[in-house]
């Protein structure tokens, strides 16, 4: 264990980093910053961050198969071309919450993009509850909500046999598990498979291996903790150099690199101080295992 090796790779003081995705053919780190209003691309090539700004809060972003990205903003799916610069909205949600915007988001194997939505926060993690819902956006552009009564939509992946949908509702402090029908997309029968201890505090963004273990960052916890599905046991912490840790994803040429993005956002200028590289993207290597490729969104 001993091999394992944390680097800040990009120390931009991000205000809410997430959503990091690994981009295979531009071989760089996709990621936002939610309350900065920008989608970031980090390469390790020139070990430097572009930024698109743009105009709402942005939570996620993924790849498409038609090329480009996808993104959350606000409570709108749009799509986003990089060089251009250039955001066309593809459809709206929550329309009657105009204090909603989206969170997390991740596109599932068949290439539908899953995302969900949540209040706005007064303060970091403090928000009204139960405002939010779990979208899928289809790629011939429909949604569909799965249900509602959500606080924080946060981190989403499926099993490698896409039987399962894990998914965490932050405020929950618990990983669930649903079944999954690839045909269709539907989901059904939640159930619990880990709930976190006080010092792991929120689970926020989460990934999943080779091995089908789960990878979820932990914020106010200042690390990402392994789990295994089966036994809804924690297999390994990993601890970082800030509190605010919100996503992780698998990268690199052979994906066995692990991306971590965090968040400054709600930290004064005492614990800043102490934690200078608050906002910043990390790079850990050493852990053994490797990720999944993202699916592109197929609309």
């Amino acid at each position: 264990m001993s091999s394992v090796r944390i680097e800040c790779v990009a120390n931009e003081g991000y205000r809410i980093g997430e959503s990091p995705v690994w981009d295979e053919k531009e071989g760089a780190l996709l990621y936002v910053d939610i309350s900065g209003r920008k989608v970031c691309r980090w390469s390790p090539v020139t070990r430097q961050a572009q930024a698109i700004p743009v105009d709402g809060p942005v939570s996620s972003v993924a790849l498409r198969k038609s090329g480009d990205y996808v993104i959350t903003l606000g409570t709108k799916f749009a799509a986003l071309k990089w060089k251009e610069e250039q955001v066309t909205t593809l459809t709206q949600v929550d329309e009657d919450k105009p204090n909603n915007r989206f969170n997390d988001g991740k596109v599932d194997p068949a290439g539908r993009y899953f995302a969900g939505t949540m209040a706005e926060e007064t303060r970091p993690a403090v928000l009204e509850r139960h405002q939010g819902s779990l979208y899928t956006l289809f790629s011939d552009l429909s949604v569909v909500k799965h249900f509602d009564q959500v606080d924080i939509s946060n981190g989403l992946d499926w099993s490698l046999d896409h039987k399962t949908f894990f998914y965490i509702d932050s405020l929950s402090y618990s990983v669930d598990a649903f079944d999954y029908d690839l045909q269709t997309g539907k989901i059904g029968n939640r159930r619990n498979i880990y709930k976190l201890e006080k010092e792991e505090s929120i689970p926020d963004g989460m990934c999943i291996d080779t091995e089908g273990k789960l990878w979820v960052a932990c914020y106010d916890g200042g690390r990402v903790i392994r789990l295994d599905p089966e036994t809804g046991k924690r297999l390994q912490t990993v601890k970082l150099p800030v509190d605010k840790t919100t996503s992780c994803c698998f990268g690199g040429r052979d994906y066995s690199e692990m991306y971590v993005t965090s968040a400054s956002d709600g930290m004064d200028k005492e614990w800043l101080s102490r934690q200078p590289q608050a906002g910043g993207i990390f790079k850990i290597t050493g852990l053994g295992v490797k990720g999944v490729p993202p699916y592109p969104f197929a609309g």
